[in-house]
C-alpha cells in the first residue's frame, strides 16, 4: 500500500507533531542518534534534509546547516545510507527527504526513488519540483517506488491550483504559514489566521500540515487549530547546533512541545 506509514499517521484522531533536521548536521555522527531521539521522545513525523548549497526558501539558519552538513561530508548519497542506519536502529516513524531537485536529477532520478524506498524513505518534499513536472515525469515513477510527493502550498497559491495539488496529493500538503523564507518568527496575525481558516474550509482530501517559523508550544497550538499538524525546523536546528549532548538536547527540545 502507497505510504502505510504516512496514511497510518494521518488516519490516527492527533495533531502531528514534525521536525526538520538537515543530515550531517552538527556533525555526522549525530543524525542517526538525534533522529533516534526525536522518534523516542514522541515526533510523529520527521523531514530529514538533504544538504545542498543553494536550497530554495531555506532562512538561514537553515542555510548554515546545510553548509556545515556539507563541510562535513554530507550529501545525496550520504543521507541515504544515514537513513538505512536509522531503520535499523529501530525508528519506524514515517521520514521524508527534504531537498531540491538538482541533486536528485544528478544522482538519477530511477536511482534515486529505488535507493530512497530501500532506505527506508515515505516521500520527499521538493519544493523547486512544480506539479506539472511532476505530472509528466515524476508521479509514475514515485507510485512504483511508493514514495510520497508532499507539495508546498502559500497564501499566494489560488483556489484553482489548491485543488490541482490536492487532486494529485497522496499524503499531505505542505503549507507554508509565511511569506518568504524558514527560520522567521511565526506571529499568528488575523491575516495568516484568516489564510489558514480559508485552507480548513476547502474540505481538502489531503490533510494539511504548516511549517515555517513554528518555535514553541503556543504557536504549534494554534496553527493546529486550522490543520493536522504542524512542522518545526529552524528552532530545533538552533536548539542542536551547539550542544554536548545531541539525544538530550534533541529530547529537551521536544518535551517543550508535548
Amino acid at each position: 500500500m502507497l505510504n502505510n506509514r504516512l496514511k497510518t499517521l494521518f488516519s490516527e484522531n492527533k495533531k502531528v507533531f514534525s521536525i526538520f533536521v538537515t543530515a550531517g548536521f552538527p556533525s555526522l555522527a549525530s543524525t542517526v542518534p538525534i533522529v533516534q531521539s526525536l522518534a523516542e521522545s514522541g515526533v510523529d513525523l520527521i523531514e530529514l534534509g538533504i544538504p545542498f548549497s543553494d536550497s530554495i526558501a531555506d532562512g538561514s539558519q537553515i542555510q548554515k546547516a546545510n553548509e556545515q552538513a556539507l563541510v562535513n561530508g554530507a550529501g545525496l548519497a550520504w543521507t541515504l545510507e544515514t537513513l538505512k542506519k536509522i531503520r535499523a536502529v529501530g525508528v519506524q516513524i514515517p521520514i521524508i527527504l527534504m531537498g531540491s531537485l538538482n541533486p536528485i536529477m544528478q544522482y538519477g532520478d530511477a536511482r534515486f526513488c529505488e535507493d530512497a524506498k530501500n532506505a527506508g524513505a515515505d516521500g520527499v518534499i521538493l519544493p523547486d519540483l512544480p506539479l506539472e513536472f511532476y505530472q509528466k515525469h515524476y508521479r509514475s515513477l514515485f507510485e512504483k517506488y511508493e514514495l510520497s510527493n508532499v507539495f508546498l502550498v502559500t497564501s499566494n497559491t489560488s483556489e484553482k491550483r489548491l485543488r490541482q495539488i490536492d487532486a494529485a496529493s497522496n499524503s499531505f500538503i505542505y503549507a507554508v504559514s509565511l511569506a518568504g523564507v524558514t527560520g522567521k518568527t511565526l506571529e499568528v496575525t488575523d491575516e495568516r489566521r484568516a489564510y489558514l481558516e480559508k485552507l480548513s474550509k476547502m474540505n481538502l482530501s489531503s490533510p494539511l500540515v504548516v511549517g515555517f517559523g513554528i518555535e514553541n508550544r503556543e504557536q504549534f497550538q494554534e496553527v493546529t487549530k486550522y490543520a493536522a499538524g504542524g512542522i518545526v525546523g529552524s528552532a530545533f536546528l538552533r536548539a542542536i547546533e551547539n550542544a554536548t549532548d545531541v539525544k538530550s538536547a534533541t529530547k529537551d527540545f521536544v518535551n517543550k512541545f508535548l
